[in-house]
């Protein structure tokens, strides 16, 4: 497909702005999720604790329950972390390279990455569908419970992957490459156009 057929792909800037918004109201509410199963997490495993030692006696389930929240917090939050850049990298080599170096080398570890995920979805889909006929210890939820949250993090972060690798392909303002220098924020940038203290009024 030629550049120009890829950017007819493209949504207007009206659209991406409304996206946008969409997606910031999405990473609120994981993160709603995520704060709200850290703290089911810490009341389980504590009132466990306390339930053992000082009544003699503790919720069986809590350990299942709590390993099963644990499991959705790591592969929320790795979604989250992709979405915001936030995974470590190391770009020493890319930050050396020219642009159209720097841009061959994210179009082939963003086509890597993606064929990984799509790995990681497969697997992930087969272990939920062996999951929905195999059921936990003591609360009797089906695994597939566990396993489909492998399964909502691989597809996410292919669309998320896909979605830059959109973007760098139509040179998009938007994409994000290893090795691109840091954005320039408005008080760096008016920092060389400030008056030196005691210069001319």
């Amino acid at each position: 497909m030629t550049p120009d057929g890829l950017a007819s792909l493209a949504v207007r800037p009206e659209q991406e702005t409304w996206m946008e918004l969409k997606i910031l109201v999405v990473e609120r509410l994981v993160e709603k999720l995520m704060a709200l199963a850290l703290a089911l997490i810490v009341l389980l495993v504590f009132s466990n604790v306390v339930g053992r030692y000082v009544l003699g006696a503790s919720f069986a389930g809590a350990e299942e329950l709590s390993r099963l929240l644990f499991v959705w917090l790591v592969f929320l939050g790795a979604i989250l972390t992709l979405r915001r850049r936030a995974h470590l990298g190391v770009e020493l080599v890319q930050a050396r390279l020219p642009r159209w170096a720097r841009k061959g080398c994210a179009i082939v570890t963003h086509l890597l990455t993606l064929y990984v995920l799509w790995l990681f979805l497969a697997g992930s889909w087969t272990q939920t569908q062996i999951g929905l006929s195999n059921y936990s210890t003591v609360l009797r939820f089906p695994n597939a419970f566990i396993a489909s949250a492998g399964l909502v993090c691989a597809a996410s972060m292919m669309l998320i992957v896909a979605s830059n690798l959109l973007k760098i392909l139509i040179n998009h303002p938007g994409a994000v490459m290893a090795g691109d220098p840091p954005p320039v924020t408005v008080p760096e940038a008016n920092a060389g156009h400030a008056t030196p203290a005691g210069g001319a009024q």
